[in-house]
């Protein structure tokens, strides 16, 4: 089968032809309908070689959505043929965190060597794809899996972040989004599905913040020196209640700190590197930082309900396993307007 690899540290991905996997007693194997392409792929093969932690070659995707072709020994709860998409952040299935479907808090993952499709397992960037257990499986139904398979990651993270904060999401208040590319573009439709706040969409790029205005922001403008103080004129001095940051670097971080209310939840989800200071007189009093990763199982099958009832569009552009190179360069380069997906079999 072909497949999109990275095969050597600081070299570009590339699509190979290796051997089509069959799946052992409890996996199950997919025929990759499609796969989502993510910033967090480009921050992996920009890593150095000192300390990588995955073994090469590596197939990428850790969005992926397909038809079931082949079922492992012991297998139920899926049949052949079913349309599922993957969930992404593979647990022991056995902690307390697992227990409660948090396996992207699995607190034996890093033991027990078990990583995500894509993040150290073969991803779904190919034309098939072995999922370890059954239970990693989201039934799509009558879901377009091309429009959907971003929000396995790109919808669920968000909402994971959003969820959180819904508390202090009250009517009357002010959530700010930073970056609004493939997250933080799902993320307004999902303040607006899931709260009444005003919601104020910051980025670099005015064809991003057309996307943002189109998706429901109330406002948008240039994420500059003067974005934080824009926030507080529109919220007559007082800041956000909530701040979303999905790119997650020095200054986007600096940004959602100086946008940030009395009481505010800063939320940094872009892994750019960025910190923000916190301690009495860094920020406003009480504001509460956190870093959160991926979601639960139980709250992909709530973003794939909100699917069903139109409150999520995702804008996906589409290209071909040949052209998979290509979406990440373009990727890098900051085109990809919303979420670019491969279609591994056509």
């Amino acid at each position: 089968m072909k497949a999109l690899q990275y095969r050597e540290i600081g070299a570009a991905p590339e699509v190979v032809e290796i051997p089509t996997p069959e799946p052992k007693p409890g996996e199950v194997l997919l025929k990759v309908t499609a796969a989502g392409v993510c910033h967090s792929d480009i921050a992996v093969m920009e890593w150095p070689a000192e300390g990588f932690p995955y073994k090469l070659p590596l197939t990428l995707g850790h969005e992926g959505a397909g038809t079931v072709a082949a079922l492992g020994d012991g297998v139920t709860g899926v049949e052949v043929g079913e349309s599922v998409a993957v969930y992404g952040p593979w647990g022991c299935g056995r902690c307390v965190k697992c227990a409660a479907g948090e396996e992207n808090y699995c607190q034996r993952a890093r033991e027990l060597d078990i990583n995500p499709p894509g993040l150290g397992s073969p991803g779904a960037i190919a034309e098939y794809l072995i999922v370890d257990d059954a239970r990693h499986l989201v039934p799509l139904g009558k879901l377009d899996p091309v429009q959907t398979v971003p929000l396995t990651d790109a919808g669920l993270t968000p909402y994971h972040a959003i969820k959180k904060s819904l508390p202090k999401l009250t009517p009357g208040s002010t959530a700010v989004v930073i970056g609004t590319g493939g997250l933080g573009h799902v993320a307004v439709q999902l303040l607006r599905a899931l709260t009444a706040v005003k919601v104020v969409a910051l980025d670099v790029s005015e064809e991003k913040l057309d996307l943002a205005r189109k998706v429901g922001a109330h406002e948008a403008f240039l994420s500059d020196e003067d974005a934080a103080e824009k926030v507080k004129d529109l919220t007559g001095g007082i800041g956000a209640q909530a701040v979303f940051d999905f790119v997650g670097v020095g200054p986007t971080v600096a940004t959602a700190g100086a946008c940030a209310s009395v009481e505010a939840d800063v939320t940094i989800v872009g892994i750019g590197g960025g910190t923000l200071p916190v301690g009495f007189g860094a920020l406003p009093f009480e504001v509460s930082v956190q870093a959160p990763y991926w979601g639960s199982r139980d709250e992909l099958i709530e973003v794939f309900d909100l699917a069903r009832d139109g409150h999520i569009d995702v804008h996906v552009e589409q290209f071909s396993l040949e052209e998979a190179p290509q979406a990440y360069e373009r990727l890098h380069a900051g085109r990809i307007n919303g979420r670019a997906v491969i279609l591994p079999n056509g």
